[in-house]
């Protein structure tokens, strides 16, 4: 069967950057003395011309194995889901593979259509889907961070706000457990990594309607956010817990009452994603594709035995990724980006066309990722139990729904320790610029840290596409010349099933998606 099925083988204006001393706020700036030694601008340039280029040194790393993973894209080639897909979108089309989806596997139609259309020209669109996912998700988080730093009334720096970008996404593609689902795998890749591109550009679609003040734009987000928040409803269950708790949060601190926005439109915006959201959730829910996927694992009784057993897989989920020190890239990548606002070149220009919000509310949205992102991943690990049994929680690929935000959060709160180093130390620049050598050390040994796993998926992922395309010639041959058998020897890849993954044919649903897809009757093994 296709989709993701019931074992891991399925699936305005800048400000003035805080000098005007006026509002009584820290600004950034020196704290109402006026002295040249105690500023930014009393820094030595040494120390601001540093920054670029420790900045430019890890951003050229995470670039380059950003690069390789985008490149491996031509190397992937069919496995598990990806044999169903391909003979679907042949044989169906878009609109009859999201029938199918509806009707019979798990109704996820927004997947499906997806589905249809990524595999109507055979791989080479899962080829090109690497290279779209890291270019569309990190032009996305830099325009992203352009707008948060603007609505704080602080410089943007480029070459520092690049190089978070490219530290968060290669620590997001290549450092987990399952790269290769997360990156390369397209069934994986359209129901969870592709979702967060998706949030990512409502958000800012939303932001920029906030700032135009202009009706008809204003509408048109509001109607957008519904749409999309109905498409992401049918695309990956992980992402709508999420998404919607960040949302509905975020309504609620928008509301004018608390003065974060100037207007309700915020708050609107909000609750029309979360609308969307429900919308697309009860389509799923109520479609006979998903009713036929929960009859396959019965849902277990909410006890207490349940409920424990569903933390400590959390809890297990929580110390794989703990593990994995290389996430400490991310909070220096940000101690970098937060000297470099505290640092700048030249003061950001510009009219102040938004009050800076308030400190306490400041305070609050600092402190709320985390009780978000930790109720959001308890969410999906109780999801993948009632899902996949008792294993679901090492689906590791569903974990990018709270991965991005996770890392996000790492990378602002290391912005913000920089921006007070650079403000605390601005006078004594030998230390800040130790600050500023340590977070390089860190940010490159992280990103260092990735280049083993990312040789061994570019190895393993090129020495499978020479084996599969001489494999793939020699059954194009047999099957041209009427067999209605053919030869099939399991080429395994990312912990994905095969043909032959179990010994019953009947059950064996990729050997059977892979003999429709060569056009003949069942393979057999070597």
């Amino acid at each position: 069967m296709s989709g993701t099925t019931i074992t891991e083988h399925d699936d305005a204006h800048g400000g003035n950057g805080g000098r005007d001393g006026q509002d009584g706020e820290d600004t950034g700036g020196a704290e109402g003395t006026g002295g040249a030694a105690d500023t930014p601008d009393g820094l030595p340039d040494a120390l601001r011309r540093l920054l670029p280029r420790i900045a430019l040194v890890v951003a050229a790393g995470a670039g380059a194995l950003l690069s390789v993973g985008a490149f491996l894209g031509v190397y992937v080639r069919p496995t598990s889901d990806d044999w169903c897909a391909l003979w679907k979108a042949r044989d169906m089309g878009p609109l009859g593979i999201t029938s199918d989806f509806y009707r019979t596997q798990n109704g996820r139609v927004t997947n499906a259509f997806l589905t249809g259309l990524l595999y109507s020209d055979d791989m080479r669109g899962p080829k090109l889907l690497p290279a779209f996912l890291i270019v569309t998700l990190g032009a996305g988080l830099l325009l992203l961070a352009r707008e948060a730093l603007r609505a704080l009334r602080l410089p943007f720096p480029v070459v520092a706000t690049a190089t978070a970008v490219l530290v968060l996404e290669a620590l997001l593609f290549l450092a987990g457990t399952r790269s290769y689902q997360v990156l390369l795998w397209a069934p994986a890749t359209l129901s969870h990594t592709l979702p967060s591109v998706l949030g990512v550009w409502a958000a800012l679609s939303g932001v920029w309607a906030a700032r135009s003040h202009r009706p008809w734009a204003r509408s048109v987000a509001v109607g957008s956010a519904v749409l999309l928040g109905a498409a992401a409803g049918t695309l990956s269950e992980p992402f709508v817990a999420m998404s919607g708790l960040l949302a509905a949060t975020a309504a609620v601190l928008c509301l004018p009452r608390l003065r974060l926005g100037h207007d309700r439109f915020a708050s609107t915006w909000c609750a029309a994603w979360c609308l969307g959201l429900v919308i697309g959730s009860v389509v799923l829910f109520v479609s006979p594709g998903a009713r036929w996927r929960r009859a396959q694992q019965p849902k277990r009784p909410l006890s207490l035995s349940e409920i424990g057993a569903t933390f400590h897989d959390w809890a297990r989920v929580w110390e794989t990724i703990g593990g994995q020190w290389a996430y400490a890239g991310a909070l220096a990548a940000g101690v970098l980006l937060g000297l470099a606002v505290a640092l700048p070149s030249r003061p950001a220009a510009g009219p102040r066309s938004t009050p800076r919000p308030p400190r306490g509310a400041l305070l609050v949205i600092a402190v709320l990722p985390v009780p978000l992102i930790a109720l959001g991943s308890l969410v999906t690990v109780y999801g993948l139990r009632g899902g996949y049994g008792a294993g679901g929680w090492t689906y590791a690929r569903a974990w990018t729904s709270f991965l991005v935000p996770f890392l996000v959060a790492l990378c602002g709160y290391g912005a913000w320790l920089g921006h007070r180093i650079g403000r605390r130390l601005g006078a004594r620049s030998a230390l800040a610029a130790l600050a500023a050598g340590i977070a390089g050390v860190v940010a490159v040994a992280g990103t260092a840290a990735l280049v083993s796993p990312t040789r061994t998926l570019t190895t393993s992922t090129v020495a499978r596409s020479l084996a599969w395309d001489r494999q793939d010639s020699g059954i194009r041959a047999e099957a041209a010349a009427g067999r209605a058998e053919v030869t099939y020897r399991p080429l395994l890849i990312g912990g994905l099933a095969e043909p032959f993954f179990t010994t019953v044919y009947a059950r064996d649903w990729v050997a059977q998606c892979a003999a429709r897809y060569y056009g003949v009757d069942r393979l057999r093994r070597p």
